[in-house]
C-alpha cells in the first residue's frame, strides 16, 4: 500500500467515526503532514474533541490532553523541577506536552500566561523547563479547540502571536439532517471510535512530511502566494496582514495539499482553497474593517481582487 493510499484509509477510518467531516478530516491531516498545528472552533458538541481523539487512534503515536481552565498553571503544561527528599535533589518532570499529539482542549478558558507557555512548544518544538531545554518527540502537533469567545463567559481571547503559529483555523459546523441521522445509527449500539486501528506509523509520517518538501511550485503560484500576502497589508480593512511565518504556512499548506491529492505539483486552486484556512486567523481588521466585515468577508474579498495565473495549472515538471 503506497503513501496514498494510506492517506485514504486514515480518511475512511475516521470517517467511521465521524459523519460528514470529510473535508475536516483532510484538513487534519495537511495540517499533521505540514508539520502545523490546528485550531478547531465551534459550540460545544460538534465533534471537535473526538475528532482529535480519532486521528490519534488511527495513528501509532502518543496522546496527551489537556483541559484547560482557568485554574490551569504553566507548569502544568510543560513541566517541572521538583525536589526528591528521598534523592535528597531536584528531578525534572516533563508535562503533557512531551507527546506526538496534544490536544489542547477549550484553550480559550486558560488565562493568558497559561496560553503562553505553548508559543516555545509549537513554533520551536521544544520546551524550557527551569532553564533546561527538552526536545518534543517528532512528529509533534497541537490540536487546539475553543468555544466562540462570545458563546459564553470566562473565557481568555487567544493574543495574535498565538493566532499566528496555528497553521489552520477551521469552523467544525453542524451536520445536516441526514448526517445527523446516520451518526444515531452509528452510535446506537456501539461507541464507533473503539474500532479504530493504526493505519499511519510516526517512520511513514515523518517521510511523508519530507515529501512534501519535494512538491513542486511554478514561479506563476510563487507569485499568486505572494500577492495574496501583499494584498492583506494593504487591504483597507485589514489593519495588520498575514506574516512572512503566514506566507511559508500557506506555501507548506498548499504543498500538502497537493500531496493528499495525489499530485506533485501545486496549482492555484490548491492555494486558493487552503488561503481560506490558513489566512483568515492571522488578519487583524481595522476599527472600521470590524463593524463592516468579518475576517473571512475580508479575506474574500482579498481573494476575488487578486488574479489567478491561468498558465499555472498544469503540471510544470
Amino acid at each position: 500500500m503506497n503513501n496514498t493510499e494510506k492517506i485514504k484509509e486514515l480518511k475512511v477510518s475516521i470517517g467511521k467515526v465521524l459523519v460528514g467531516k470529510e473535508q475536516m478530516t483532510e484538513l487534519m491531516v495537511i495540517a499533521l503532514l505540514s508539520r502545523g498545528h490546528v485550531l478547531l472552533e465551534d459550540v460545544p458538541g460538534t465533534g471537535k474533541t473526538m475528532l482529535a481523539k480519532s486521528m490519534a487512534r488511527c495513528l501509532d503515536a502518543t496522546f496527551r490532553r489537556i483541559q484547560f481552565t482557568p485554574d490551569v498553571l504553566p507548569s502544568d503544561v510543560t513541566g517541572i523541577q521538583f525536589f526528591n527528599p528521598k534523592e535528597q535533589a531536584f528531578e525534572l518532570r516533563p508535562g503533557p506536552v512531551m507527546t506526538n499529539i496534544l490536544l489542547a482542549d477549550e484553550i480559550n478558558r486558560a488565562t493568558p500566561r497559561t496560553q503562553s507557555s505553548l508559543l516555545e512548544v509549537m513554533e520551536e518544538r521544544q520546551v524550557t523547563i527551569d532553564g533546561e531545554t527538552l526536545q518534543l518527540p517528532s512528529p509533534f502537533i497541537v490540536i487546539a479547540t475553543q468555544n466562540p469567545i462570545d458563546s459564553q463567559q470566562g473565557t481568555f481571547a487567544l493574543p495574535e502571536a498565538q493566532m499566528d503559529r496555528f497553521l489552520l483555523q477551521i469552523k467544525v459546523g453542524y451536520p445536516n439532517l441526514q448526517e445527523e441521522q446516520k451518526m444515531l445509527k452509528m452510535y446506537r449500539e456501539n461507541e464507533p471510535i473503539d474500532s479504530l486501528e493504526v493505519v499511519l506509523t510516526l517512520d511513514e509520517i515523518k517521510e511523508m512530511q519530507q515529501n512534501i518538501k519535494k512538491v513542486k511550485m511554478t514561479d506563476e503560484v510563487e507569485m499568486y502566494i505572494l500577492n495574496i500576502v501583499k494584498e492583506t497589508r494593504s487591504s483597507p480593512y485589514v489593519e495588520v496582514g498575514v506574516s512572512p511565518r503566514g506566507t511559508i504556512a500557506l506555501m507548506r499548506a498548499s504543498q500538502a495539499k497537493a500531496y493528499v491529492s495525489d499530485r506533485h505539483y501545486v496549482t492555484p486552486q490548491d492555494v486558493k482553497e487552503m488561503a481560506r484556512y490558513v489566512l483568515s486567523h492571522r488578519l487583524v481588521l481595522s476599527i472600521e474593517g470590524s463593524m463592516r466585515k468579518t475576517k473571512q468577508d475580508a479575506l474574500e474579498e482579498i481573494l476575488a481582487k487578486v488574479e489567478v495565473p491561468v498558465e499555472a495549472g498544469s503540471d510544470p515538471s
